[in-house]
């Protein structure tokens, strides 16, 4: 069962890039989540999946082998939904179709990616802690600075149509 929640349902196992494949998974389903339940419980649900890669991690890296095997890619779909949040709210507040702010889940998942990989300042503080939280938390806070990107884009973005 952990190792089903690591890999997100075996994602994880696929190859190569199993964190883009990771990131890439999350996105139709953060897209049902919010088009059947809403913002709201989609901001809930990914601080329940948050804390089940949390727990998973730290049952499967509990050898210490390798603190961040690379088959672990829930903490991608956590930072990548978290990077997702301004498109989710956004489209709430406005009362228009998901797929209208297409260029926010593009923008979200560009930027989640890059800072997942770059791990700039912060990111690559928590990826250094070497343990479970560290895995989570370095794409928490990658999914952070996606989401101030967005936020960002958006911004310049309506500045320049406006």
């Amino acid at each position: 069962m952990m190792k089903l929640v690591a890999t997100f349902f075996g994602v994880g196992f696929l190859r190569p890039a199993p964190g883009t494949w990771g990131s890439l998974a999350a996105l139709p389903v953060a897209y049902a989540i919010l088009s059947f339940a809403g913002f709201w419980l989609f901001v809930n649900l990914t601080f329940f999946v948050f804390m089940s890669g949390w727990i998973a991690t730290r049952e499967l890296t509990r050898d210490g082998k390798d603190h961040d095997p690379s088959y672990i890619v829930i903490d991608e779909v956590v930072g990548q939904w978290i990077a997702l949040f301004p498109v989710g709210y956004g489209a709430m507040m406005m009362s228009v179709e998901l797929w209208q702010l297409y260029p926010g889940w593009i923008a979200a998942f560009v930027l989640f990616r890059l800072f997942d990989i770059w791990k700039p300042w912060l990111v690559g503080k928590a990826d250094a802690r070497g343990d479970a939280l560290g895995v989570m938390l370095d794409d928490v806070i990658a999914g952070v600075f996606a989401a101030v990107g967005v936020i960002a884009f958006a911004a310049l973005f309506h500045l320049v149509l406006m």
